[in-house]
């Protein structure tokens, strides 16, 4: 009787979901963690946000009718999950590496390789996730695909006092009358004065940290004499700058300082020709995740060559990326590939929040059913293929961050 996939242990369902469920966060991922996971009961999710907080139960007359409550600030939201998820096809010779008996060695090299490419996927998709959050947080929007590939940009209403961008001359980085501790102070008072909230988190990257630790006013209040033992510098370091994000955070009387330095890397062929010295607008397969400002790395396949240039503009209708000079190389569609690696949390910003207001968490990641045995959360399957023979893998999630607590974010574009 011929041998299906239900005869290699490897591939059963129950192995491949509990290779998943077996890996660990990478610890640089960060974000996803700071906020509770919950099930919508579809795919459309829908949630109340508000600003303020503070109410008092107001005074009645006996026998008199109650008052009704009437929260300030409440808008009504409405969006479709975003839907993430890729699959790898594996060949008849890795199957049969897999099921074949009496050769080790074989066998766990094709067991080690299904391991770390499932491990592979799982670390892509929680780096989506991550994704979501970083953009929640430093952009206050988020866009991504929805039905038949329409694009879709979420706007999560933060207000426009509360994302600030420092004049040229208070910015952190070469600002002549720059105040950082000021500018901290104002945020937190902002979180405070709006909606009641305790500043707990503030996050950036190892460039912002970089402008904290060599601020001449925190340096002098982080000496030996003025501060603790003067350990700016020393215990548990941020392995970048080499400054101890805890020491700052604690003359910054902020709970905890995140230092997020982990990025992401968007990938595309090119489905248009790129002519040397001639073509700025650059037509892709998909432009939704590069961002203006980035840098674009135009990769010949064949050649192994590569160069960079900027991204002046993202045109997410016509699917075209604009760079502000040509390439001096050419380039073919559909065999070469351009991509931009981006940090989850921008070079210029600083981000302050109180992660909980009134005792109730300020956002959550709302997972959405899918597929048609409604399932929540992470999944990987598998499907066979008949000619040639072969199968291919597929790991998936479905799900949004929702914010409930739209004045609790602070973000400060500081360099």
């Amino acid at each position: 009787m011929p041998r299906g996939l239900g005869d290699i242990p490897d591939l059963r369902l129950e192995v491949l979901q509990g290779f998943v469920t077996k890996f660990t966060m990478p610890p640089e991922i960060m974000l996803q963690n700071l906020f509770p996971m919950s099930n919508s009961p579809s795919s459309t999710i829908k949630w109340e946000s508000q600003t303020g907080t503070r109410g008092m139960t107001p005074f009645k007359a006996p026998g008199a009718p109650t008052p009704q409550s009437s929260p300030l600030g409440v808008a009504q939201h409405s969006a479709e999950a975003a839907f993430m998820g890729e699959k790898m096809y594996f060949d008849e010779e890795f199957l049969n590496n897999l099921r074949k008996e009496g050769t080790e060695s074989m066998y766990f090299d094709a067991q080690t390789r299904l391991a770390r490419e499932i491990s592979r996927m799982t670390t892509a998709l929680m780096r989506r996730k991550e994704y979501m959050f970083a953009k929640m947080l430093s952009a206050g929007s988020l866009t991504y695909s929805q039905t038949s590939g329409i694009k879709f940009t979420l706007d999560y209403n933060i207000p426009s006092d509360h994302s600030v961008t420092l004049a040229a001359d208070d910015m952190w980085s070469t600002g002549t009358s720059r105040d950082i501790i000021g500018n901290i102070i104002d945020g937190k008072r902002k979180i405070s004065d709006d909606c009641g909230g305790v500043v707990d988190y503030a996050v950036c990257n190892s460039y912002v940290l970089e402008y904290l630790a060599q601020d001449s006013t925190i340096q002098t209040l982080l000496q030996k004499s003025a501060f603790g033992n003067g350990d700016l510098f020393s215990g548990n370091i941020n392995k970048i700058v080499g400054a101890n994000p805890g020491v700052i955070a604690s003359l910054l009387d902020i709970k905890n300082l995140l230092v997020v330095d982990e990025k992401y890397e968007v990938r595309t062929y090119l489905t248009g020709a790129v002519t040397a010295d001639s073509t700025t607008t650059i037509s892709v397969g998909d432009v939704t995740d590069f961002e203006v400002g980035g840098t674009l790395t135009f990769y010949d396949t064949s050649a192994g060559t590569s160069e960079n240039e900027t991204i002046s503009a993202v045109n997410t209708e016509a699917g075209t990326l604009t760079v502000s000079t040509a390439p001096s190389t050419s380039y073919k569609a559909g065999e070469d590939l351009v991509y931009m690696v981006q940090p989850f949390i921008p070079n210029d910003k600083f981000i302050m929040m109180a992660s909980r207001v009134e005792g109730q968490p300020i956002a959550e990641y709302k997972q959405a059913p899918y597929g048609l045995t409604r399932t929540w959360g992470l999944k990987v399957d598998r499907k066979e293929e008949w000619d040639p023979e072969g199968i291919y893998i597929r790991i998936q999630d479905k799900g949004l961050p929702v914010l409930y607590q739209r004045d609790a974010i602070y973000t400060l574009d500081v360099a």
